[in-house]
């Protein structure tokens, strides 16, 4: 048995743009993953998508809304996504991780090494809340996580208090934040 499965993969010493972590359900329980973009101009002709862990057609989905619903065009750029550790996400909670972690990289800014997020993103920019928001939160909180970013929709009395909760309801909130 593994006690504390996210402390496996969870290895963020040295905090670079394109890295976050984000908080996904797997079977009965919260899991902490490290998630990494990367997004480099294009200089040979058609721009590159790989994803490892996550699914392309998400990825797609993403770079769509950032560009529609954000103004960050990605069609001349290389843009890439790993799920360290060799986990594949299954689940929409990641969605906001990924659009963070690509902005994040886009314009080289580092998102602070204690920050987490999870959320949903719709087609219409929206953040959409996910299940067991107050369990995704308390896991982060042992792991010494002192910030989060989550829908406003996942704000309940039940959240840590010891923690500093950034609701965003938008993908241009998030765009602020970076």
């Amino acid at each position: 048995e593994v006690k504390n499965p996210s402390a496996i993969f969870l290895s963020r010493q040295d905090v670079r743009p394109g890295s976050v972590v984000v908080n996904i359900w797997e079977g009965t329980r919260p899991l902490l993953l490290e998630l990494q973009a990367l997004v480099d101009d294009n200089h040979h002709g058609q721009p590159k998508r790989l994803s490892l862990g996550y699914d392309l057609n998400r990825l797609n989905l993403m770079l769509a809304i950032l560009h529609k619903h954000g103004g960050l065009a990605f069609h001349q750029q290389d843009v890439f996504i790993n799920v360290v550790g060799g986990v594949k996400i299954s689940e929409t909670s990641a969605d906001l991780g990924v659009a963070l972690a690509l902005i994040s990289s886009y314009k080289n800014r580092e998102i602070p090494q204690d920050t987490l997020m999870f959320g949903e993103v719709g087609l219409s920019g929206e953040i959409r809340p996910v299940n067991f928001g107050p369990e995704r939160l308390q896991e982060a909180y042992k792991h010494g996580f002192k910030r989060a970013i989550i829908p406003e929709g996942n704000c309940s009395k039940y959240l840590p208090k010891e923690m500093e909760i950034i609701a965003v309801k938008q993908i241009k909130d998030v765009m602020d934040l970076i």
